[in-house]
């Protein structure tokens, strides 16, 4: 892995993740009605993930965020089951072990907040996401869980933790 920080997102960080969530989600055809990229949140992330039992981090690299992942209790799921959230790399945070170590930081701030299962939601298309899940333990739901408001994924996924 090269030389990457991972830290918890502040203030000063939300406009760079605004932008990467804005220009990713576009490229896995994610930008209709349904996603993620129109939550409320995605504008002040940092206020959103300062909720009790939620976190959000960001990967920097040279001074530069590069990509951020999350987990927050599961809208409108039982009280043991967060969400992974709002997990999104730019191109060049790719392939460098990024998204490997975005998510043993967030499995552990999942296990610190007292969750036993972790649940996320993706689409068709976001293979490498799915790849990375799938190595972490995640296994395929046929349905999804809780009230994401999130009607355009199509793929789902939970794990214990």
């Amino acid at each position: 892995m090269t030389d990457i920080l991972i830290r918890p997102i502040e203030a000063r960080d939300n406009d760079a993740m605004a932008r990467i969530i804005r220009a990713v989600m576009p490229e896995f055809g994610a930008d209709g009605p349904g996603f993620a990229i129109h939550d409320a949140e995605v504008d002040t992330m940092s206020d959103a993930y300062a909720r009790p039992r939620s976190a959000y981090f960001v990967v920097e690299r040279e001074g530069k965020v590069i990509g951020g992942g999350g987990i927050a209790p599961l809208e409108g799921g039982d009280v043991d089951v967060c969400e992974l959230r709002k997990m999104y790399f730019l191109p060049e945070a790719r392939g460098i072990g990024a998204g490997n170590a975005m998510m043993l930081r967030c499995l552990d701030a999942a296990r610190l907040h007292g969750f036993r299962r972790c649940y996320l939601e993706t689409l068709t298309g976001m293979d490498a996401a799915q790849t990375l899940y799938r190595r972490h333990g995640f296994q395929t739901l046929c349905g999804p869980l809780g009230g994401t408001g999130h009607f355009g994924c199509d793929q789902f996924y939970i794990r214990d933790l």
